[in-house]
């Protein structure tokens, strides 16, 4: 369909090229209808811990409770709604890190029609599986999602297939944005949202009905910092590819943001927040501890963000943008944060190698209450072993507090623990 495409000047100065017949409130409003025919209702969850933690009320949109465990298939089955039959009869054709390709081979399933998806190698294995389960065709190629994306343009062209795009579609990004319009529903007086970004899309969405709606509200994009390519694109006033990305947020690991959705973002968004991948692991346990969910690497952008914000008394709301994560990932995950709260360490100690030293320091250990998890006993340390030899004691603890009790008590019985790296 042509469209009439508007040159307008952002509020920050940049020339934009606005789609006057896209991301309209009445395309949200029509969006809104249709994706209530998959979609399962997702209501604001007020975090007492999270709002305790920040100074103000935090309200998650839990998006990874979806049935296909993400937001994705809002968009993907708007998208399918506006095709005509024979471009649906054709095929559909989509690149995705996973949870666009479960919204697609859903959607498609649904319309009784073929789907491929093209998915780096590097796929957690349940979004592959999931996927596959929705009667998708599954091709793992690349690395990264653009490397991906590349390939499954050559098959759209190659095969004739109608190409999906997971975010720089504007019809798809307006699917998206139908979360915007149930927190609206929900929170009316909501004076924050935070959305992870990716390549955009869900952003794009959310932003500009956010900003329809109440010019007022702030949206804030969250990234990984090691793929802040929406971010460097901002700085620039342009669509910029970085050389690389790296994160385990495989879900926004992407290179290169979306162009035609761009200048919605440089018009709506308020601000960038980056995220190390150290605070999505923190995040994760928050989560999981206090709110019995399981969110995956992408989705806890916007929690692991809340702290970044310099407000306080403010309405917030963080979209949790998924929850596909396996098992393997979630048990590294989980491992990864009790070292970073200090609740799992490891000590080293030099001790002389004679009976009863052992029992010594275990005996230490029980009376602080450290829960010991591995010994390793090294022999080799020194060349006169019967002057030292090195005790390496993994330990479970409360906290860094417990943490440094348990240090104090060995230091006091004349040993000089040393704080090493915990492997488990």
């Amino acid at each position: 369909m042509l469209c009439l495409i508007e040159r307008q000047k952002t509020k920050k100065g940049r020339v934009m090229y606005v789609d006057d017949k896209m991301l309209t409130l009445d395309r949200f409003e029509e969006a809104s209808e249709v994706v209530k025919q998959v979609i399962l209702e997702t209501k604001l969850v007020f975090s007492d811990y999270l709002s305790k933690q920040t100074g103000n009320k935090v309200y998650l949109k839990p998006e990874n409770m979806q049935f296909t465990g993400a937001y994705k298939v809002r968009g993907a089955y708007y998208k399918l709604s506006t095709l005509t039959d024979e471009e649906r009869q054709k095929g559909l054709i989509t690149a995705s890190a996973g949870n666009h390709a479960q919204g697609v081979a859903y959607a498609a399933k649904s319309y009784g029609v073929k789907a491929v998806i093209v998915m780096p190698t590097t796929t957690p294995l349940i979004k592959v599986n999931r996927t596959k389960g929705y009667g998708a065709e599954v091709i793992l190629y690349g690395d990264v999602y653009d490397e991906s994306c590349a390939y499954a343009y050559e098959l759209a062209e190659k095969h004739g297939y109608t190409f999906i795009h997971p975010f720089d579609d504007p019809t798809v990004a307006t699917g998206q944005g139908t979360i915007a319009m149930e927190i609206f529903k929900e929170l009316p007086l909501v004076d924050y949202i935070l959305v992870p970004i990716g390549g955009g899309g869900l952003a794009t969405g959310v932003s500009t009905l956010a900003k329809l709606l109440n010019p007022k509200i702030k949206v804030i994009g969250v990234e990984p910092a090691g793929a802040n390519c929406m971010q460097e694109s901002l700085k620039q006033g342009k669509v910029v590819t970085l050389e690389r990305v790296n994160t385990i947020a495989d879900g926004t690991a992407v290179k290169t943001p979306g162009s035609r959705i761009f200048p919605y973002l440089s018009q709506n968004l308020d601000d960038i927040i980056t995220v190390e991948d150290e605070e999505l692991v923190v995040a994760f346990l928050d989560m999981v501890e206090n709110h019995k969910m399981v969110v995956e690497n992408s989705g806890l952008l916007t929690v692991a963000a809340l702290k970044q914000l310099e407000i306080r008394d403010k309405r917030i709301v963080s979209i949790l943008s998924g929850g596909n994560m396996d098992v393997i990932t979630m048990s590294s995950v989980v491992q990864q944060g009790l070292i970073l709260r200090d609740r799992i360490f490891t000590v080293s100690v030099l001790l002389p190698d004679k009976p009863g030293e052992l029992c010594h320091v275990a005996d230490i250990m029980a009376k602080q209450n450290g829960n010991v998890i591995k010994l390793e006993h090294n022999q080799f340390v020194s060349i006169n072993r019967n002057a030292a030899v090195e005790l390496r004691i993994t330990l479970e603890a409360f906290g860094t507090a417990h943490k440094q009790e348990i240090i104090d008590a060995l230091h006091k019985h004349g040993y000089k623990p040393k704080v090493v790296r915990t492997n488990i």
